[in-house]
């Protein structure tokens, strides 16, 4: 009997689930798609005349891989990634 390309074992796809990204804020409390934070550190924004202050709150976060993990979207700057070392969780 010829195998197929397309057999799959119950532990693969466990260890899939497995593999999620962690993503720690400043103070290392681990952050989840959703979560509100708070800049921790004035941050120059590239092509942009003032920077993120601290203490701009950011709401609704998503997280992605990469080096500048946290994807969202704050007033008055608008859609922006952030890094996680310079924020914490509200």
């Amino acid at each position: 009997m010829a195998e197929c390309a397309h057999d799959w074992t119950p532990g693969e796809e466990a260890a899939h689930d497995e593999e999620k990204l962690v993503v720690k804020d400043a103070n290392g409390t681990l952050l989840a798609d959703g979560d509100s934070v708070t800049i921790v550190k004035t941050l120059k924004v590239k092509g942009a005349s003032t920077p993120l202050k601290i203490g701009t709150k950011v709401k609704n976060s998503r997280l992605v891989e990469g080096d500048h993990n946290i994807d969202c979207r704050i007033d008055g700057f608008g859609a922006m990634q952030l890094k996680s070392e310079f924020v914490k969780k509200l």
